[in-house]
């Protein structure tokens, strides 16, 4: 048991989902940002694995729409590794095609609009692909 944090890979954002103890369920926790060209937000998230102690990170891998991998996968697979190598926690990646699609098309579901929260849907993707993560790891179990 513990918690396993998600980063939603981006070029500018990176959203963050986190599970419960028991990696049932999965809830946005926030989204940073980083300008084009620079470092990934490093302090904010080791803020982030502090606060919440998570004992494993999920790090979204960005397909494209045939499974191959480019250079935005390339660039995640990077993050990975240093991720993991900072936190010193295991790091799995995973196909994150269609999160953000799906997060978009569950916001406005909700409400209708998406104008003005960028945010909200990074973080929203990250946790669809926490979710995700958590069921296909816990019906591989049984």
């Amino acid at each position: 048991t513990g918690r396993v944090l998600a980063v939603d890979w981006g070029e500018v954002r990176f959203g963050f989902a986190l599970s419960d103890e028991t990696q049932t369920i999965a809830s946005p926790l926030t989204t940073l940002t980083r300008r084009r060209g620079k470092r990934f937000p490093m302090p904010a998230f080791l803020d982030l694995v502090t606060t919440h102690r998570p004992i494993g990170l999920v790090v979204g891998l960005p397909l494209t729409p045939h499974g191959a991998e480019g250079p935005a996968a390339l660039a995640a697979r990077e993050l990975s590794v240093l991720l993991g190598g900072r936190t010193y926690l295991p790091v799995e990646l995973v196909d994150e095609r269609m999160t953000t699609a799906r997060a978009l098309a569950a916001i406005q579901e909700q409400d209708g609009s998406t104008r003005g929260r960028r945010d909200d849907v990074d973080a929203l993707a990250a946790t669809i692909l926490l979710q995700h993560f958590l069921e296909t790891r816990r019906h591989a179990r049984t």
